[in-house]
């Protein structure tokens, strides 16, 4: 069924959804909570979701590049003559 080259992903993207949920749940909801604030705040939250977006992406990319083997390139021994 599986191929013996793949392997779970685990736990791996855990920490990519929970900077996602931070970025697009948490922090919409602070500023929406927090609106009398003024600009301060609104630009301290944007920034904090970007920075949360930007974690997400290398989150994902570092745990994606680990947990698909069956994507690399397979080396075929040469046959022998």
């Amino acid at each position: 069924m599986f191929d013996s080259g793949q392997k779970s992903t685990g736990t791996a993207y855990t920490a990519t959804v929970a900077f996602l949920i931070v970025a697009l749940v948490f922090v919409p909801a602070a500023l929406m909570f927090f609106d009398n604030f003024g600009p301060v705040a609104m630009t301290l939250a944007i920034l904090g979701s970007l920075a949360c977006l930007g974690m997400a992406w290398r989150s994902w990319k570092k745990s994606s590049q680990l947990s698909m083997p069956s994507l690399e390139r397979q080396r075929v021994p040469a046959p022998s003559k």
